[in-house]
Formats: C-alpha cells, structure tokens, sequence
C-alpha cells in the first residue's frame, strides 16, 4: 500500500496530491519511469515482430497461417488436439466436413 502519509480526510474517497510523502511521490516517480520505458520497448519489439512477419511474406510465405502457427505452438499438444476434436465436431455438425 503506498504511503499517503495519513492526511486523507474521513468520508473522501480521494487522495489530495500534496498528502503523498516524499518516499511516495519518489516511488510513484520511478514506477512512471519503469512502465513508460517498457511501453517504449514493447513498441520496438511489435515494430520487430511486424518487421519479421514482412520478411516472411516477402519470402513467399503466407502471413495469417504463419500466425495460427505461432498461436498453436504456445499451447500444448494436449490443448490443441482437444480444441482441433471440438472445430471438427462443429463443423461436421454444419455439414462442413
């Protein structure tokens, strides 16, 4: 729980700026800092994976399927057989397959 320093008045459910104590707007400062340079490097690594998947396709391969590669290899074998039984179950069940 951050320190507000204990000046919140009874009844209010919010938190005057100048009640955060030194050690709390310093904390408060560097969690800021901390999460706007993550938000920076999770811009970069998205402009690398965009980057990655335009060389692929100008490699001639086919982008979306490379996608729904990637998403099945982050579950396990266990997962993705049981959810490929349900798919082929529904649409054996529209006539599908």
């Amino acid at each position: 729980m951050a320190d507000f320093g204990g000046t919140e008045t009874a009844g209010s459910d919010s938190v005057a700026p100048q009640s955060l104590t030194q050690s709390a707007r310093e904390k408060l400062r560097q969690l800021v800092a901390r999460i706007e340079k993550l938000e920076e490097e999770k811009k970069s690594i998205a402009d690398d994976i965009k980057e990655t998947y335009g060389e692929a396709k100008g490699m001639g391969y086919d982008t979306k399927v490379l996608r729904q590669v990637i998403r099945l290899r982050k579950q396990g074998r266990q997962e993705r057989e049981e959810q490929e039984q349900i798919r082929d179950l529904y649409l054996h069940a529209l006539g599908e397959i």
